[in-house]
Order: structure tokens, then C-alpha cells, then sequence
């Protein structure tokens, strides 16, 4: 369906004959039946399983295909995916909207029926969604990213500067896309903005980044104080901070300021893997495309920095392995439509470091262990990323099993014939 509508929620739904990947193991089950009631599964049985089969009930028959629990991305900027730096800060927010409601139904059907947003003014696109006014994935949203003057994710121009405390905000600031704090009150308040709008987590740009064009890499962006201002206004609503850093230094004031989730860290040391690992913090790597690096001009600022972050992301990824550490999948995708299209690709491409196993658990389950994290302020209290009774009834109907051929998710719309999401139908092309 090039665009389904919403769909109603049928009174149950029947997977017959289906061989499960449940989203913890690294087989798939022998020929199994499952139920789905409401947005729930109920039940899962090798026998058959007798229903009133009428009106009120979708039997799809699996026919030995592999079901599998909907693809979460842990690392997604819904609202920052069509538009260029460009549009997203100065162009019209009505059409951004509308562009970020047609993404995320785009997303939806590549199997993606959860994301963790990492920054963006997202709260309207998700109360959207969870309304059933558009299609598109479940949306942890951190809301404005929390940055400071110059760091990664301040967009502002020069001509903006200089900045005056207590004066107007930016235009990047009004539109809920980033917010700059240069003090540990001003953290504060910025944090609990994002708290009262419905934040699941909070993400700040603890180091460099490559997009941004006044933040050089290897700098260390906020101080002690303003971390520790971040983790205690956080901690104090239940959930958690996520830090996006580079660099060792940025890491390790990162985690001993009370971070407990590390974006990216490509550039950090081995020894500063093992503290990670021994700490028990998560690790949200993103197997980064070689045509996003290429996608910045050549002797761009962009360019230089993206050089500089590349090489390090295999070496982190097999650190990571090595000292089994808490990792999570995602993909960072930025201004760019093409490149989104390939999330199911750039999913794959974790085949340079995992089984296919190993990387759909990731995907699934793993991630889903991490979106726990945010305990009370879980906009979806329930099981995700798995199949299970009592499980979320996010399912994808797969044609061929992915365990050993993980390229089958890089073509959604050949590959992926049932998706389902809160037990709702989205694609049925049997």
C-alpha cells in the first residue's frame, strides 16, 4: 500500500502457521499460531486455535513465514528528516508538520513501529499518531535537545550573537528544536520544559558534533555543574539522560556527572569502553552510512569533522562486542529522505559486526530494554520489541527468515507482507 489508511482495530486477529522470531532468541520457533486481540497478543500455541472465524476476526494464513516483532530505532530525529538545516530552522513549521506526518507514515511501513526521538520539536507529531490522525511509529521523545552556546546542536548564525540571558529566543529555540543553556539553572529549566511537555528522556550534547557548524569535535561542551544539573531534574522525574559525546573526555565527564546513556562515542578510548561496560551504562551506537559522510561538501567544516568520527565507528562497535557492553541500534538519520529509506539497509549493515541474530535482538528486544529506562515517564507501559503473551501486538509478517538473511529487512516493501502496529493492520499484501 503506497498509503494505507489508519485501519481499525480488528476484534482479533489469527497468525496461522507461523515460525517466530520473538525478539531474545537466536532461532526461530517451529510452526507456531498466534492470537491477537485488541493490541495485545493472547496467545501462542503450536495447536491450532479455534476462534470465530467472521467478520470479527483477520485470519492470515503464514504459510511457514517468520513473525517478528516491529523494528525499534533507538536513535531517530522524526522531525529533522525531510527538511534540510535550512527549512527545519527558518522555514514554515506548517509545512514541516505536514512532511514530518508523511515521514513518519513512511517509517511506519519499513517496519519501524517504534522510535526513541533524540531531539526535535516531535510532541505534536507523536499526540498525532497515539490519536490515530496519521500513521506512523510509537515516539519516545526527548523534545528539544539541550545544548550550549556553540555546542552541538546550536544552529544560530553569527549575525545572532551576541546571545542575551533572559532575552528573546532564537528562532531554532521557539520551534522546540534545540535549547541553549549556559548555566546549571539554566539547565534546569530548559530540562524541565522537556519534562512537561511529555519528555521520555532527556539528550544533551555533552561534546562536539558533526553537523552543527560551530562545534568543533573534540570539545567538552558543558560543565560538571550543568551535567549534574541535567541528571538531578531528570532523576527527580524518574527517568534518564542520554548524552550525545565523541570524545573520551565528553564520555567520562558524561558518566561521572550520573549519565547513563552514551550516543555514539566513537572517538572515546578502550579503557573508557571497559568503565562503560563495568558501570552497567547503555551504549547507543549507530552504524553510520558512508553516504552520509560523503553527503557534506568536501572541505566543509561538516566534511573535516565527519573524516575525523568516521574510522572510529568499526573500532567501537568491536570494543563494544569485546567487552559486552549495553548497546543499542540506531541511525542518526539528518536531513536527508533518501538515506531515510535505507533504515532497514543501515540496520543490515550491522552484519560487519553481528550474526543476524545478534543484530535483530538488538533491534527488537535489546532496545526495548533501554526504552524501559524512562520507568514512569514510559509514554507505552507495556512489553515491546518482543513476542510474547501479554506483548504489545507490534508484528511484522516477514517472506523468508531473517535470522539467515538479515538483507530481507533492507526491502520492506518486497519482503515485509503483514505490518502491524497495537494490533492494528497497516499493510496486508497477502
Amino acid at each position: 500500500m503506497a498509503n494505507p489508511p489508519a485501519g481499525e482495530t480488528p476484534a482479533a486477529t489469527l497468525f496461522e502457521n507461523v515460525r517466530i522470531f520473538d525478539g531474545k532468541s537466536e532461532t526461530l520457533s517451529p510452526a507456531m499460531n498466534v492470537l491477537v486481540r485488541g493490541n495485545t497478543i493472547e496467545t501462542i500455541s503450536k495447536d491450532p486455535i479455534e476462534v470465530e472465524k467472521g467478520a470479527s476476526t483477520t485470519v492470515i494464513a503464514g504459510d511457514g513465514r517468520t513473525l517478528m516483532p516491529g523494528l525499534i530505532d533507538a536513535h531517530w530525529h522524526a522531525m529533522l528528516i525531510r527538511p534540510d538545516p535550512a527549512q527545519a530552522i527558518n522555514g514554515d513549521a506548517g509545512y514541516n508538520n505536514i512532511v514530518a506526518g508523511d515521514e513518519a507514515k513512511d517509517t511506519l511501513l519499513r517496519g519501524f513501529t517504534t522510535v526513541r526521538d533524540l531531539g526535535g520539536p516531535v510532541f505534536g507529531l507523536k499526540r498525532a499518531i497515539d490519536e490515530g490522525v496519521i500513521s506512523g511509529p510509537r515516539i519516545y521523545p526527548s523534545g528539544a535537545m539541550i545544548t550550549v552556546t556553540s555546542g552541538h546542536g546550536d544552529f544560530r548564525q553569527l549575525s545572532e550573537l551576541p546571545r542575551k540571558l533572559g532575552g528573546t529566543l532564537s528562532r531554532m529555540e521557539q520551534l522546540g528544536g534545540s535549547m541553549v543553556t549556559d548555566s546549571p539553572d539554566e539547565v534546569r529549566v530548559r530540562v524541565r520544559e522537556q519534562l512537561m511537555q511529555g519528555a521520555s528522556q532527556i539528550k544533551l550534547t555533552a561534546g562536539g558534533g558533526v553537523s552543527s557548524p560551530f562545534s568543533p569535535i573534540d570539545v567538552v561542551t558543558f560543565t560538571d555543574a550543568e551535567l549534574r544539573a541535567a541528571v538531578e531534574a531528570t532523576t527527580n522525574w524518574g527517568t534518564y539522560v542520554c548524552a550525545h559525546a565523541f570524545t573520551t573526555a565528553a564520555v567520562r565527564m558524561s558518566i561521572a556527572a550520573g549519565v547513563t546513556c552514551i550516543e555514539h562515542g566513537f572517538l572515546m578510548d578502550e579503557d573508557t569502553v571497559k568503565l562503560i561496560a563495568e558501570k552497567g551504562i547503555w551504549l547507543s551506537l549507530q552504524p553510520l552510512p558512508e553516504e552520509l559522510r560523503t553527503g557534506f561538501p568536501v572541505g566543509s567544516i561538516q566534511r573535516i569533522k565527519a573524516d575525523k568520527v568516521w574510522p572510529g565507528i568499526s573500532r567501537t562497535y568491536e570494543f563494544a562486542k569485546k567487552y559486552k557492553v549495553k548497546t543499542a541500534w540506531g541511525t542518526d538519520v539528518l536531513f536527508s529522505h533518501a538515506l531515510a529509506k535505507r533504515q532497514g539497509a543501515i540496520l543490515a549493515s550491522l552484519k560487519r559486526w553481528y550474526t543476524p541474530a545478534e543484530a535483530l535482538i538488538m533491534a527488537t528486544g535489546t532496545n526495548a530494554k533501554l526504552l524501559e529506562m524512562s520507568g514512569e515517564r514510559n509514554p507505552y507501559p507495556g512489553k515491546l520489541g518482543v513476542i510474547e503473551q501479554g506483548a504489545f501486538a507490534d508484528l511484522l509478517l516477514v517472506d523468508g527468515n531473517p535470522l539467515e538473511n538479515i538483507d530481507l529487512v533492507a526491502d520492506p516493501d518486497k519482503n515485509f507482507v503483514v505490518i502491524m502496529k497495537d494490533g492494528k493492520i497497516y499493510k496486508n499484501s497477502l
